[in-house]
């Protein structure tokens, strides 16, 4: 084992602790404002609600190319796939929908 391998477990075990504590320190702050929590999940549920819609309108369609061994695409993979993007798109327009509303409910004040 060189010092390569070792940089790498290391990395690895901070990447976890840093996933860790970034869930698990607001949940415990969080205990101080309910409400905040509630917002949290809403958006969360929001989130996922807009996924599975995404998910449903996305094709399970698998070209020969990709069918092939370097990528083993299974048609469920696919449609998963295909969920995430529709779910990407989606949210960015949202954002960029909110951010101009901001801006002009800003301007108008």
């Amino acid at each position: 084992m060189d010092s390569i391998d070792i940089f790498l477990y290391i990395a690895d075990i901070l990447v976890i602790a840093g996933v860790i504590f970034a869930v698990v320190l607001p949940l415990i702050k969080s205990l101080d404002n309910p409400g905040s929590l509630l917002k949290t999940g809403v958006g969360v549920i929001a989130i996922v609600v807009i996924f599975f819609i995404a998910y449903s309108m996305s094709d399970s369609e698998v070209a020969a190319k990709y069918a092939a061994d370097p990528f083993n695409l299974t048609p469920g993979m696919s449609k998963f796939v295909g969920g995430t993007l529709l779910t990407t798109y989606a949210l960015f327009i949202i954002a960029i929908v909110g951010i101009v509303v901001t801006e002009i409910t800003k301007a108008i004040k």
